[in-house]
Protein backbone atom coordinates (compact mmCIF):
# COMPACT_ATOMS: atom_id res chain seq x y z
CA UNK A 1 0.00 0.00 0.00
CA UNK A 2 1.14 3.55 -0.76
CA UNK A 3 -0.22 6.95 0.10
CA UNK A 4 1.25 9.75 -1.97
CA UNK A 5 0.74 13.46 -2.44
CA UNK A 6 0.88 14.52 -6.11
CA UNK A 7 3.48 17.17 -5.24
CA UNK A 8 5.81 14.42 -3.93
CA UNK A 9 5.68 12.47 -7.22
CA UNK A 10 8.50 13.27 -9.65
CA UNK A 11 7.45 15.86 -12.23
CA UNK A 12 8.66 14.87 -15.68
CA UNK A 13 8.98 17.67 -18.24
CA UNK A 14 8.29 16.08 -21.64
CA UNK A 15 8.51 19.23 -23.74
CA UNK A 16 7.96 22.95 -23.32
CA UNK A 17 4.15 22.50 -23.23
CA UNK A 18 3.67 19.18 -21.42
CA UNK A 19 4.56 17.70 -18.02
CA UNK A 20 3.34 14.70 -16.06
CA UNK A 21 3.53 12.93 -12.71
CA UNK A 22 2.97 9.15 -12.83
CA UNK A 23 1.97 6.61 -10.19
CA UNK A 24 1.84 2.97 -11.25
CA UNK A 25 0.65 -0.24 -9.68
CA UNK A 26 0.96 -3.68 -11.26
CA UNK A 27 -2.15 -3.44 -13.44
CA UNK A 28 -3.22 0.20 -13.49
CA UNK A 29 -1.46 3.54 -13.87
CA UNK A 30 -2.62 7.06 -13.08
CA UNK A 31 -0.98 10.28 -14.24
CA UNK A 32 -1.50 13.96 -13.58
CA UNK A 33 -0.72 15.93 -16.74
CA UNK A 34 -0.22 19.62 -17.34
CA UNK A 35 -0.77 20.87 -20.87
CA UNK A 36 -0.17 24.48 -21.90
CA UNK A 37 -2.58 26.10 -24.37
CA UNK A 38 -1.98 24.77 -27.91
CA UNK A 39 -0.10 21.69 -26.65
CA UNK A 40 -0.65 18.92 -29.18
CA UNK A 41 -0.36 15.27 -28.23
CA UNK A 42 0.04 13.78 -31.72
CA UNK A 43 -1.98 10.90 -33.12
CA UNK A 44 -1.06 7.68 -31.34
CA UNK A 45 -2.63 4.50 -29.99
CA UNK A 46 -1.85 2.00 -27.26
CA UNK A 47 -3.06 -1.28 -25.85
CA UNK A 48 -4.26 0.42 -22.68
CA UNK A 49 -7.79 1.59 -22.12
CA UNK A 50 -7.63 5.25 -21.11
CA UNK A 51 -9.89 7.37 -18.95
CA UNK A 52 -9.11 11.11 -18.95
CA UNK A 53 -10.65 13.48 -16.41
CA UNK A 54 -10.26 17.21 -17.07
CA UNK A 55 -9.60 19.09 -13.81
CA UNK A 56 -8.76 22.48 -15.35
CA UNK A 57 -9.07 23.91 -18.86
CA UNK A 58 -10.41 22.14 -21.95
CA UNK A 59 -9.02 19.39 -24.17
CA UNK A 60 -10.10 18.62 -27.72
CA UNK A 61 -9.76 14.92 -28.49
CA UNK A 62 -9.80 13.64 -32.05
CA UNK A 63 -10.70 9.99 -32.48
CA UNK A 64 -12.69 7.83 -34.84
CA UNK A 65 -13.15 10.76 -37.23
CA UNK A 66 -14.72 12.98 -34.55
CA UNK A 67 -13.58 15.94 -32.48
CA UNK A 68 -14.81 15.96 -28.90
CA UNK A 69 -14.27 18.89 -26.54
CA UNK A 70 -13.88 17.75 -22.93
CA UNK A 71 -14.20 20.46 -20.28
CA UNK A 72 -13.71 20.71 -16.51
CA UNK A 73 -15.56 17.93 -14.71
CA UNK A 74 -16.02 15.83 -17.84
CA UNK A 75 -14.52 12.43 -18.57
CA UNK A 76 -13.34 10.85 -21.84
CA UNK A 77 -13.13 7.05 -22.15
CA UNK A 78 -10.87 5.79 -24.94
CA UNK A 79 -10.98 2.07 -25.77
CA UNK A 80 -7.87 -0.02 -26.33
CA UNK A 81 -5.96 0.58 -29.62
CA UNK A 82 -8.13 3.48 -30.83
CA UNK A 83 -5.92 6.11 -32.53
CA UNK A 84 -6.38 9.53 -30.93
CA UNK A 85 -4.79 12.96 -30.55
CA UNK A 86 -5.36 15.76 -28.05
CA UNK A 87 -5.12 19.54 -28.35
CA UNK A 88 -5.18 21.78 -25.26
CA UNK A 89 -7.63 24.59 -25.99
CA UNK A 90 -6.37 26.45 -22.90
CA UNK A 91 -3.93 25.72 -20.08
CA UNK A 92 -5.20 22.40 -18.73
CA UNK A 93 -4.70 19.77 -16.04
CA UNK A 94 -5.98 16.22 -16.47
CA UNK A 95 -5.87 12.93 -14.64
CA UNK A 96 -5.34 10.02 -17.02
CA UNK A 97 -5.86 6.40 -15.94
CA UNK A 98 -4.49 3.49 -17.99
CA UNK A 99 -4.98 -0.26 -17.80
CA UNK A 100 -2.83 -2.12 -18.47
CA UNK A 101 0.02 0.16 -17.46
CA UNK A 102 1.93 2.13 -20.12
CA UNK A 103 5.43 0.61 -20.10
CA UNK A 104 6.52 3.18 -22.72
CA UNK A 105 5.83 5.91 -20.13
CA UNK A 106 7.85 4.09 -17.49
CA UNK A 107 10.88 3.29 -19.65
CA UNK A 108 10.95 6.60 -21.59
CA UNK A 109 10.25 5.16 -25.05
CA UNK A 110 7.25 7.46 -25.57
CA UNK A 111 9.13 9.65 -28.08
CA UNK A 112 5.90 11.01 -29.63
CA UNK A 113 5.44 13.06 -26.41
CA UNK A 114 9.02 14.35 -26.22
CA UNK A 115 9.01 16.62 -29.28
Amino acid sequence: MQVLAWESVKKEILNDRLWRRVVSGEKVMVARLGLSKDCLVPLHHHESEQISVVLEGALKFELEGREVLVRVGEVMVIPSNVPHSVLAMEDSISIDVFSPIRHDWLDGTDSYLRK
